[in-house]
């Protein structure tokens, strides 16, 4: 008779919990925000009919499953999140749970004032001088942090080019430039921008500056004297 208590006892703990998925008003409040995923990345944290979502890496609507009152398992990261305040700096962060045993805790994402962005979101909105701030800071504390690859913001300079954005693409790789100061490729790319332009003496001021990283770059040589003999003729 005991037993069948028990399990009738269990069994409506197992209803309860199971039922009970709606998060505190308090903790709503508390928890929504962006964090600070890594140096260029943002986790949003949102809730929709009390229940907690994410925004994180295109996706706009995971839904990690909430295990208590205070835990959650995002299966998309395959990791355990808590909402925890950081007793050493009294800022809130998102908190990988340890997967193993007297692990210490680790407060992985600072969760973001309100207005800071990150430098990419700079960039999306044409906010190149703050973009650059942003990626200078990062170079400071990691000069080999990925939000720093090369490839990538010269990427978005053609993309811009493309467009025939001259303005957007000159300032862009102008900040690779600033960023990766021997690189002759980023030379390169800046002087095809000025040269798409109109700006002659600006595009043989950087494919020289790109020859000096690159000396036997057969075709930057060329360019140049092309551009020379352009330059003379004009004169």
């Amino acid at each position: 008779m005991k037993y069948k208590y028990l399990i009738l006892f269990l069994s409506v703990v197992l209803l309860y919990s199971c039922s009970n998925t709606s998060n505190d008003p308090e903790f709503m409040n508390k928890a929504t925000g962006r964090y600070l995923y890594n140096s260029d990345e943002v986790i949003e944290v949102y809730f929709k009919e009390n229940k907690l979502y994410l925004i994180w890496r295109g996706a706009k609507s995971i839904k990690p499953l909430r295990l208590n009152d205070t835990t959650f398992f995002v299966k998309e990261m395959n990791e355990k999140i808590q909402f925890l305040k950081n007793p050493s700096d009294q800022k809130d962060y998102i908190v990988l749970v340890p997967k193993e045993k007297n692990k210490s805790i680790e407060f992985n994402y600072r969760k973001l004032t309100k207005g800071e962005k990150i430098p990419s979101e700079y960039l999306e909105n044409n906010e190149f001088d703050n973009a650059l701030k942003g990626y200078q800071a990062i170079k400071e504390k990691d000069s080999l942090d990925s939000a720093l690859n090369e490839r990538n913001l010269n990427s978005l300079g053609y993309r811009e080019l493309r467009k025939d954005n001259y303005e957007n693409a000159i300032a862009i790789f102008s900040m690779n430039v600033t960023l990766h100061p021997t690189s002759y490729n980023v030379y390169d790319s800046l002087g095809e921008a000025f040269l798409k332009s109109g700006d002659t003496a600006q595009a043989l001021v950087n494919y020289k500056k790109s020859l000096v990283y690159d000396s036997g770059n057969k075709r930057i040589k060329r360019t140049i004297e092309r551009l020379e003999k352009r330059t003379i003729n004009k004169e």
